[in-house]
């Protein structure tokens, strides 16, 4: 059985699979020419004609789309997707919408074929991890109007693995459904596997007994932040793989099997560009921010979508996996607008967790708070964090060593509180572990 869902894109030469996507680009453009007000506005604006498209040098001519675009387009009639919907209303499907955790929310609208090749992008995925029909995969979440477990579930059902969703339970009855039925993969953000694995303990359940071979992880990077990752494959003893995607741009990134660790591009279904501050291309090794165009959506397509993750393109051109799709080298790095300066040093929240993770005396949960000195010309940066129960040490000779991990892994001194385990709220599905409380931001 092939370790690939379609090993004939996935193994395409980089010459056939970038005239591919040059391709599928240039017939998007023209669609939404055609279909879309607010495309054709954009377009006529910058002057490009969407059969003038032949090369990258000229996708670049199109213009980007930043997600405040989209919601401003979505104020026009006709309610509720505006001068974004590019066929006609009663071909609608599927309404989803984004998680509005950095303003109003974007209404996505997506018709049956979207709705097959939502699926078909997350079997991609999900194929590239292992699952196959023999699996029983838990959901232990309850959907809504976000799409992303939706799609994995459908992608599951595509795949012939037998799903079993666990929405409507606690953690602790999801915890001993998974037990009952020998689940052998489950999907969840990082936060939430580990919440589950301390749930299991309490309930009485090792973990590691379990019958749980996979995690397949997303809505957060930490599935490929090494500490994170070590962590959740120690604590369940099965392996674990991350996922990246958005409601605007589908599910673009994945890790795979083989020994890289970082995401693949879904490129035979995506354009993924990582460009510099100039807005030009990076090369291998080098850091830039994420554009994404979706190759083949319909109902409500994007060109050059801003997505505002940083990634650093990996320096070798192929995974011992054998697809020839290009890697972001260790997951996501972060968010430009999570990216902040702590007395004249620019921290990302990653580089945070990746030292607290992978430090043995403190527990899973931690919250870090940044607030003005008295005499306001410098930060403050306070963590605070849980010893772990069979901790050796101390709590003043874990708040010591950890202080001196951090200080070496972001240039900055933080004041490090430890306190007892439990003391920490838990989250149920993302945490927002890292609080901004000055006045201003340097």
């Amino acid at each position: 059985m092939s370790t690939m869902w379609n090993p004939g894109l996935e193994q395409l030469d980089r010459e056939t699979l970038r005239s591919l996507q040059v391709r599928k680009f240039r017939e998007q453009c023209a669609y939404v020419y055609e279909h879309s007000p607010f495309y054709r506005e954009k377009l006529d604006e910058a002057g490009v004609d969407p059969d003038d498209i032949e090369t990258l040098e000229d996708v670049r001519r199109v213009p980007t789309t930043e997600k405040s675009e989209l919601r401003e387009a979505q104020q026009t009639e006709p309610f509720p997707y505006g001068d974004l919907l590019t066929v006609d209303p009663e071909e609608v499907t599927e309404y989803h919408q984004t998680s509005g955790t950095t303003g109003q929310p974007l209404r996505q609208a997506d018709s049956w074929a979207d709705w097959e090749w939502w699926s078909d992008c997350w079997a991609t995925v999900l194929w590239a991890q292992g699952i196959r029909p023999d699996d029983r995969v838990f959901f232990p979440f309850s959907y809504n109007v976000f799409v992303a477990f939706w799609a994995g579930h459908y992608a599951c059902e595509k795949i012939g693995a037998e799903v079993v969703p666990g929405g409507n339970l606690s953690s602790s009855q999801r915890v001993r459904k998974m037990d009952e039925l020998d689940v052998t993969a489950f999907m969840s953000t990082p936060t939430y596997a580990l919440r589950l694995a301390e749930v299991a303990e309490e309930e009485g359940f090792d973990p590691t007994e379990m019958a749980v071979e996979r995690i397949v992880c997303a809505g957060e990077p930490g599935a490929s932040i090494p500490g994170t990752k070590q962590r959740i494959e120690t604590l369940w003893d099965a392996d674990v793989f991350d996922h990246a995607g958005a409601t605007e741009g589908g599910a673009w990134g994945f890790s795979c099997e083989g020994d890289s660790l970082g995401l693949h591009f879904n490129e035979a279904m995506f354009l993924v560009e990582v460009l510099d501050e100039d807005d030009e291309p990076v090369g291998p090794g080098g850091e830039g921010r994420l554009v994404v165009t979706p190759l083949d959506r319909e109902a409500q397509p994007y060109l050059r979508f801003e997505l505002r993750d940083k990634v650093r393109l990996a320096s070798h051109e192929t995974c011992d996996c054998g697809r020839t799709f290009h890697l972001a080298e260790g997951g996501l790095r972060g968010r430009i607008d999570e990216l902040t300066k702590v007395n004249g040093v620019l921290l990302s929240p990653i580089a945070i967790e990746d030292t607290v993770r992978a430090f043995d005396d403190v527990a899973d949960e931690y919250r870090v708070v940044i607030k003005e000195h008295e005499d306001k010309d410098i930060s403050v940066i306070e963590l605070t964090a849980e010893a772990d129960p069979s901790a050796d040490r101390d709590e003043e000779a874990i708040r010591r060593s950890l202080r001196e991990e951090l200080k070496q892994a972001t240039s900055i001194m933080f004041r490090v509180n430890v306190v007892e385990h439990g003391t920490l709220e838990r989250a149920e599905l993302k945490a927002d572990r890292l609080t901004d409380e000055r006045d201003t931001y340097e």
